[in-house]
């Protein structure tokens, strides 16, 4: 199978495509590393400030708030300026949130620097979808999406290992520590080689007049609602297993940490597979199909550990065993939503990749609230975890089969964007 093709060559010729997926692993997988590897050391840290359970939870819902707003800043200066001066201020404000946070002495400490991490983590995750955007047409930026996203599996797979080993054997400080390792090691990589993606910067990007009509359009295209609908629910479906499984599993089901994160790392290989069969797919099915497929994987999975929860089955295999289910459809919907979201927006990718993601973490964001009471009410149960999972499987599959069906085909928005080479009024 041949390679996608970049839209633009003199775009895409300073960097070798192998340099472009790495790019994008490493910048995509930003977000595992500060939510994964942070995960087994949850518990011990609340613990050891005597925090309560909503304040466990908001250093994970104050970060992916901060996120997703972040972005909607992220986004515009990226059109006004460029991928490559975003990409580096934003990272290297990852690297010192993230040796702040080691240094806390109270979880209020802890929550600062964790939502100061999370709107630096903006702009490298805004900044690979808009890369792609810029480099690929919808269909191709689907599969070059989907290696990103198998990178990032890959790291995934690493850091929930990883940060149980860190935290029971060496105590959490030294888990959030290496988040600062790895976003350091992605600074350097982007200062090193990545080039500019931009062809054509726009400098009425960031003027409010011009910023807010361009936002009214991208909101109002059916494409960008649908995908962006899409990624959101089986963001809101992971999302919902990750604030949990720590408490669920360690808590209830009595796993030690390290055999905790053998268990997330069994679930990110899962999302692998996902990834490499959305590829496969998507040459012979199309998006829109693939997508369907998909979806329909999602619901049994979602369906599947309802129903065990419901007749009392608390067990990890009931558990994960329907979630590797989840966890290969959410590897199709996740690049396909992500790379859809954005392909009707050559000309402001920045400005869609932003408003894609600040909706996905506005719904993390009030899950985490959500699942935070419902973990405090329900301390010995399953059922915060897979009724959450079954409920987003639902509106999962239901996008899949709906809107997807009507509106995935990404048709180019009516170029009333602003143009770049366009002469300012006055």
């Amino acid at each position: 199978m041949s390679s996608p093709s970049p839209l633009s060559s003199a775009a895409a010729a300073p960097m070798p495509p192998a340099l472009v997926v790495l790019v994008l692993s490493l910048l995509l997988g930003l977000q595992p590393v500060t939510t994964d590897l942070y995960l087994p050391a949850l518990p011990s840290i609340t613990q050891g400030f005597g925090a309560g359970m909503p304040q466990a939870q908001l250093t994970l819902t104050a970060l992916l708030l901060a996120f997703g707003l972040s972005q909607l800043v992220w986004g515009p200066l990226s059109d006004r300026f460029g991928r490559r001066p975003v990409l580096l201020s934003g990272t290297a404000l990852y690297v010192v949130a993230a040796i702040g946070a080691v240094s806390v002495t109270s979880m209020e400490a802890l929550i600062v620097w964790r939502t100061l991490q999370g709107a630096a983590m903006g702009a490298g995750v805004m900044g690979a979808r808009a890369v792609v955007r810029d480099l690929y047409n919808p269909a191709d930026g689907a599969r070059i999406m989907s290696k990103g996203l198998t990178g990032l599996g890959v790291i995934a797979c690493a850091c929930a290992p990883v940060g149980g080993v860190l935290a029971e054997h060496l105590g959490w400080r030294v888990a959030l520590a290496a988040l600062a390792v790895f976003g350091a090691a992605t600074l350097a990589l982007l200062a090193w080689r990545f080039r500019e993606t931009l062809p054509n910067k726009n400098p009425r990007a960031l003027e409010p007049v011009a910023l807010l009509r361009t936002w009214g359009q991208i909101v109002r295209h059916p494409t960008f609602l649908s995908y962006t609908l899409l990624a959101t629910t089986s963001y809101g479906g992971l999302f919902t297993f990750l604030a949990t499984s720590s408490f669920v599993f360690i808590g209830v089901l009595g796993l030690s940490r390290p055999a905790y994160g053998l268990v997330m790392l069994t679930m990110s290989l899962a999302y692998i597979v996902g990834t490499f069969l959305c590829r496969r797919l998507l040459p012979r099915f199309g998006v829109r199909r693939t997508v369907a497929i998909a979806g329909a994987c999602t619901l049994t999975a979602g369906t599947t550990m309802g129903l065990l929860a419901l007749a009392g089955v608390q067990h990890v295999a009931a558990i994960m065993l329907p979630f590797y289910l989840f966890m290969l459809g959410h590897g199709v919907h996740q690049p396909c939503g992500q790379s859809g979201a954005v392909g009707p927006f050559p000309q402001a990718a920045g400005a869609a990749s932003a408003l894609s993601g600040f909706l996905m973490m506005v719904a993390a964001f009030f899950t985490g609230g959500w699942l935070g009471r419902s973990l405090a009410e329900h301390p010995g149960s399953v059922t915060p975890l897979t009724h959450g999972v079954w409920f987003w499987s639902v509106l999962i599959a239901l996008t899949a089969w709906t809107l997807v069906q009507r509106y995935g085909e990404a048709r180019p928005a009516p170029q009333r964007m602003p143009d770049p080479a366009a002469p300012r009024a006055g």
